[in-house]
């Protein structure tokens, strides 16, 4: 199930999600100040190449000023992005496991930084 899903989801739209990531964190990592920034896009663009069996371990009070300047900036907006539109789609039986992911996306967003990204078994 892990790797159709992962396939279904390059296919519609994840392979273009993780480049567009890849390159937000190269037009950050240009700058000396946006590196630590440029690194959380590159770890949005490897959990959108497969999301499905992926895990995602926070831990907020890990880089409190990266994770506060974060969110403030970016991460309340594509948190409640994803989170409305992992509803949409949940909306639907069938996309219920993409729903899911967007949830993923979410929390993932709120504090990337001292997050990790791991494979489950």
């Amino acid at each position: 199930m892990r790797l159709l899903g992962n396939l279904l989801w390059l296919i519609f739209g994840g392979l273009l999600c993780a480049l567009w990531w890849a390159v937000g964190g190269l037009i950050f990592c240009i700058t000396i100040i946006g590196i630590p920034l440029g690194l959380q896009c590159f770890k949005f663009a490897s959990l959108s190449l497969s999301p499905f069996g992926s895990e995602i371990k926070t831990n907020p009070s890990k880089h409190r000023i990266g994770n506060i300047i974060w969110l403030i900036l970016f991460g309340l907006w594509m948190g409640i992005v994803y989170f409305i539109g992992g509803i949409i789609v949940c909306i639907t039986i069938i996309g219920i496991p993409f729903g899911l992911q967007y949830f993923k996306f979410a929390k993932l967003s709120l504090y990337p930084f001292g997050a990790e990204v791991t494979n489950s078994k």
